[in-house]
Formats: C-alpha cells, structure tokens, sequence
C-alpha cells in the first residue's frame, strides 16, 4: 500500500507505456483478420487496407470501446488473492503487458497471425501462478480456451466451407454465371447484411452504453439485412453486361460484386474488433490506475479515465501502420490463393461464427476464427490447395502464444517487483 502512494504516478506512467506497447501489438498482428482476406484477394490494396483499417479501428477502440471495463480480463484470476496486497496485482498487470506486448510483436515481425486475447491471459496467468499462487487462477476458463484452439477453428472452417461451395454451385459452375449472380448474390448480401449487423451490435455498440434488449437485436439485423438485400439487388441490376460475353469475363465481373461486398463486412469487422479488443490493452491498465488512484482499493471494475481509450486507438493505428502488413500478407496469400469471392466466404464465416460463439458464451479468438475460414475455403479446393508449411507455423505459434506470455511476464513480474520492492 505504501509503494502505491508513493509511486502511484510513476507506476502509472510505467503502465500508460505498456499499455501503448500491447495496443500496438494487437494492431500489427490482429487487425489482420479484418483486412488480410481483402489485401490476399486483390479486392484492396495494402495501402488502402491499412488506411481504411485505421480509419474503422479508430472509430471502434475510441467510440465504442466501453466506458467500464473488467479490471481482470474474462476473470481470469481471483482478486481476492490480493486484497492486501494491491500492489502485487498492479506489478502483475504491467508485467502481463509488457509480456504480451513484446510477444505480440515478435509474433508480428515473422507475420504469424496469434490471438492478442490469448496473450495477455496467458501473460495474467504466468504472473498470478507464480508471483501470488496457483489457486489465484481460474484453471477452469483457462482450459476452456485452450479447447477454443479447436473449437472455434473448426467451426469457421466448416460454414466457409459451405459458403464457398454453395457459391460454386449455384453461380460460377452455371451456363451463365452472371445472370445466376444477380438472381443469388442478394441472398448472400442478405446474410452479410445480418450477421454484420449482430457483430456490430454485439461486439461493438455495445460498448456505447446502448442498452439494447436480446429481441430487439435480431429485429435490427433483419431490417438491416432486408435493406442491404434490396440495396444489392439494384446495384447489380444496374451492371451492364454483354449476354454474349465469354464465362471468363463473366467470371470477373462477378468477382467485383464479391469484392466491393467484402470491403464492407471489412469494414464491420475493423470497427467491431476495434470496438472489443482494444480492452485486451485498456483492461489491465485501468485496473493499475483505479488500484492508485483509489489508494489500492480493488474493484470489480473500473471507470476509464479520460486518456485510456485515445491511447489505446492511437496504439492500434501506430501498430497496424509500422507492421500490419506482415500478418496481412500471412493470411491473405501465405495459406491459400484468395479471390473476392473466396475471401468473402471466409470473412462472412468468421463473423458467423463470432456470432454463434458469444451466444453460446464460448472463448473465442478472432484471429483463429478466421484463419479457420480460410483453411475452410482452401479445403473446399482440395487440400493441395492449402500451404502446409504455412499453416503448420501457425498452429505452431498459437500453441506457444500462452506458454511464451506466461514465461515473459514471470520474468517481467519479478523484474518489476524487484524495482519498487527490493
């Protein structure tokens, strides 16, 4: 308690620059997931992508990242182990940002797509089972994100699957696939409309202090998805095309139907994982400075201060500016070739499966979620369609992304610990 009086400006200061670190991360490696499929199937451009990334990230972590915040992320470990000693928690805190921080930008830098989430759990892990004590952890929701790995992976596989299949046959295996585009590709829009709507309400409005009822969800999802519907139908509609044209040609007008629709799902992707995951970094460092600024108190939550949220969408930006575009290249061309329509059965299936997954209150990783949708529409070609090596690195580093969070923030916790508390 003494140490956080007399060093509370400074332990601030030590977490405001970590914190930065870990936005920064999650920038350079997780808001791939929104544009890598956009980038790999030539719908955007790099520079495009990280431009309008920034743009939609921004808006979600600043607008819509949540006035209160757990001060212990998904309940991690139990607070009462530090209850009379506050500062243990905020040397923890800072050490599991630090940790995560440098982690996600190790993982960046060799472009290996790993969950920003998963690493600041497994950075509170190492440091709570090691510092303070093993039964200040919650094993329970430990392992079921350790069952996320497979879970959620399979389960976005397995509906693009099924999104880039029924496209396959129902429009680009036709005698005319435009004229099968224009009567199908609403429908599809109608979905997208849908469940795009969901994520944004659910994984981001939320945050706005909207309180909006369960019921009163599905209801605005579907008028949105009706009016992107009858938005879509006229937009293709209005496409001219020779009847004669060759299938090729067809081919790629098609194409550009999918790709303007996945530059949107994009988009709503950005500001709703803005919107969820900028707390992986403003969690923990709300929770060090309500600890001081109450005199070390610790609450269940934590009411964010004025400048947590800009630093946290300024981190994000500067991290998808500097690095975004190694991971981007990983999952846009480095598992399977993407085209518009192919990314677009991904990029729907991921958001399809982040939908189902928070409705069941499962675990979820955005980043293996959508890895999964690629894999599921590189399957859908047969598995020589798919880079092995790739892939294989991938699972590698999710594997060791728990592991490697924990071992750095013991480290870090110690480190920390030794400074203010010799």
């Amino acid at each position: 308690m003494e140490i956080i009086n007399n060093y509370g400006f400074v332990l601030i200061v030590v977490a405001a620059a970590v914190g930065f670190l870990m936005a920064w991360g999650i920038g350079a490696n997780d808001v791939a997931n929104a544009m890598g499929t956009s980038v790999g199937s030539k719908a955007l451009t790099i520079k495009q992508a990280i431009f309008i990334a920034m743009v939609f990230e921004f808006a979600g972590a600043y607008l819509a990242g949540g006035e209160v915040t757990s001060t212990i992320r998904k309940g991690i470990i139990d607070s009462a182990y530090f209850i009379n000693t506050p500062e243990l928690l905020v040397y923890g805190m800072i050490s599991a940002l630090f940790s995560a921080g440098v982690w996600l930008g190790i993982a960046s830098y060799l472009g290996w797509p790993v969950s920003t989430t998963h690493s600041i759990i497994g950075a509170i892990v190492g440091f709570a089972a090691v510092g303070v004590s093993a039964d200040a952890v919650e094993w329970g929701k430990v392992s079921g994100i350790v069952g996320s790995w497979i879970i959620t992976p399979a389960i976005s596989g397995f509906i693009a699957y099924l999104i880039f299949q029924s496209a396959q046959k129902l429009i680009f295996d036709t005698d005319n696939p435009y004229e099968s585009a224009k009567r199908y590709v609403p429908f599809y829009m109608v979905l997208a409309g849908f469940v795009m709507a969901l994520v944004t309400i659910k994984k981001g409005l939320k945050h706005v202090g909207l309180d909006i009822p369960a019921e009163q969800d599905y209801f605005i999802a579907i008028a949105v998805a009706v009016l992107v519907g009858i938005c879509g139908k006229l937009f293709i509609s209005r496409i001219k095309v020779n009847p004669k044209s060759k299938r090729e040609d067809q081919f790629a007008n098609v194409e550009k139907v999918f790709a303007i629709l996945m530059i949107v799902t994009a988009c709503c992707m950005a500001f709703a994982h803005g919107s969820n995951d900028v707390a992986n970094a403003i969690g923990p460092l709300a929770a060090v400075v309500s600890i001081v600024e109450s005199g070390g108190e610790i609450g269940k939550s934590a009411q964010l201060v004025w400048w947590i949220l800009p630093l946290g969408g300024v981190g994000i930006v500067a991290g998808l500016a500097l690095f975004g575009h190694r991971v981007i290249k990983t999952i846009g061309n480095g598992i399977t070739h993407l085209t518009p329509s192919r990314g677009f059965a991904a990029e729907l299936a991921a958001a399809c499966t982040v939908v189902i997954a928070s409705g069941a209150g499962l675990p979820i990783s955005t980043t293996q979620t959508l890895v999964g949708a690629v894999l599921g529409v590189g399957m859908a070609r047969g598995i020589a369609a798919i880079n092995l090596s790739v892939v294989r690195n991938i699972v590698v580093s999710w594997v060791i992304t728990l592991p490697a969070g924990a071992g750095l923030s013991i480290i870090f916790f110690f480190m920390i610990k030794g400074i203010f508390a010799p």
